[in-house]
């Protein structure tokens, strides 16, 4: 249940710091709502998960979904460039986490 938990919050992490940038400075009210209520969440759900699971593979792991699905984002709206040097990272980065995964 932990790293479910885990894969949620690193989910949210994404989003508060998409919404982040979308508040423009925390200046537009629905991102910055946005911004806050993701990063309670998220922040609470890694807490939890931390109860159980490791500290170091629970922050690793939370950073690693919340980059990739944040720059994964960026791509799909245009707001990064996508390279095959990116692409390539991307993939050693999700490697990383489920190889934590697998030796937790």
């Amino acid at each position: 249940m932990a790293w479910l938990v885990l894969v949620l919050a690193g989910v949210l992490e994404s989003v508060w710091a998409t919404a982040l940038s979308e508040s423009k400075g925390l200046t537009r009210v629905r991102p910055a709502v946005l911004f806050v209520v993701s990063l309670a969440l998220s922040m609470a759900g890694l807490a939890w998960a931390m109860k159980t699971l490791p500290t170091g593979t629970s922050y690793a792991v939370w950073v690693g979904i919340g980059a990739t699905l944040t720059l994964l984002w960026g791509f799909k709206t245009g707001k990064d460039r996508a390279t095959w040097t990116k692409s390539l990272l991307l993939v050693l980065l999700v490697g990383s986490i489920v190889g934590l995964k697998v030796v937790s």
